[in-house]
C-alpha cells in the first residue's frame, strides 16, 4: 500500500496573514531533567545517559489556519432548521471513503466552479460519483500555500456546484485552495461592487441548508489519479469546534 499525505506541514510561517499564523515553541530535552529534579528524583538515579524528553506546546493555532475539515457548524448555527453538527459530533464513517478527483486546474483566479464543469469532467473521463465518496477538487492553487497571497488567489466553488455534489450523497469534499468559496477578498469587493448580498460565502452557505463538511488547504492531489485510491480524514476530536486540523491522507493499494 502507498501512503500519500495530503496534508500541509504544522509550522510557523512568516509570510502567512495575521489571522493564519501558526506559533509553536519546541523545549529541549534537557529542561525535562530539571523537571524531574524538581518532582523530588535525584540525578544519581537518572537512568544512564538519560538526557530528558523533548516536548512542544503550541502556543497559536486556528482550527482554520491548516489542512482542516470544517463542520456544518462553521456554516450556520443550524442546517435545514436543527442544530449542526460540530466537529466533534461529526461521524467517522463519513471520513473514510473512497476518494474521486476532479481536475479543475484549468479554471482562471476567481472563476467559479460550476455544475456544468463538474458534470463536464466527470463525462469527458468516464467517472461517476457513488454516495460516500470523498470528493477531491484539484485547483493547481496549492502552489501558493505558505506565500502571502495564498488566501488572495484562486477558483472556488459555487453554491450550485456544493449542492449538487451533497445531492448525489457526498458528505465530504476538499479543496487545494485556500478556501472552498472564492478567495475572500475577492468576495467581499465584487459584493460591495454589485450589491449582491447572494454573492459573499455563496457555496459555504448551502451548508445553512443540506449538511456536509468540506476540507480546505490540502496538497498534493497531483500525485493521485482521478480514482482508485482511498481517503482518510479524521479531525482532532476538539469539543464544540466549528472544524479540526486533520492528517488528510490517500491510501492507494
Amino acid at each position: 500500500m502507498k501512503i500519500i499525505d495530503l496534508s500541509k506541514p504544522i509550522q510557523y510561517n512568516p509570510s502567512d496573514p495575521w489571522f493564519m499564523k501558526v506559533r509553536i515553541k519546541h523545549k529541549p530535552h534537557r529542561k525535562a531533567k530539571w523537571l524531574i529534579r524538581a518532582l523530588g528524583l535525584p540525578f544519581k538515579l537518572f537512568p544512564k545517559d538519560f538526557v530528558g524528553w523533548a516536548d512542544d506546546s503550541i502556543r497559536k493555532m486556528g482550527v482554520h489556519s491548516t489542512t482542516h475539515i470544517d463542520a456544518p457548524w462553521h456554516y450556520s448555527p443550524t442546517t435545514n432548521g436543527k442544530r449542526s453538527k460540530t466537529i466533534d459530533e461529526i461521524p467517522l464513517e463519513w471520513c473514510f471513503g473512497e476518494g474521486l478527483v476532479i481536475d479543475m486546474k484549468h479554471k482562471a483566479d476567481f472563476d467559479p466552479i460550476t455544475k456544468n464543469d463538474i458534470v463536464s469532467f466527470l463525462k469527458k473521463n468516464d467517472l461517476s460519483l457513488e454516495a460516500g465518496n470523498i470528493v477531491l477538487i484539484k485547483t493547481g492553487r496549492d502552489v501558493y500555500n505558505g506565500t502571502k497571497d495564498f488566501h488572495k488567489r484562486g477558483t472556488g466553488m459555487s453554491a450550485g456546484a456544493t449542492e449538487w455534489l451533497i445531492d448525489q450523497g457526498i458528505k465530504v469534499m476538499g479543496i487545494d485552495a485556500w478556501g472552498w468559496d472564492l478567495p475572500l477578498p475577492y468576495m467581499l469587493k465584487k459584493a460591495k461592487e454589485t450589491g449582491n448580498s447572494e454573492l459573499f460565502w455563496e457555496a459555504h452557505l448551502v451548508g445553512k441548508r443540506k449538511e456536509y463538511c468540506h476540507m480546505e488547504q490540502l496538497v498534493n492531489l497531483d500525485a493521485l489519479p482521478y480514482v482508485g485510491f482511498k481517503v482518510a480524514v479524521f479531525p482532532l476530536k476538539i469539543v464544540g469546534a466549528s472544524a479540526a486540523p486533520a492528517r488528510v491522507v490517500a491510501l492507494l493499494d
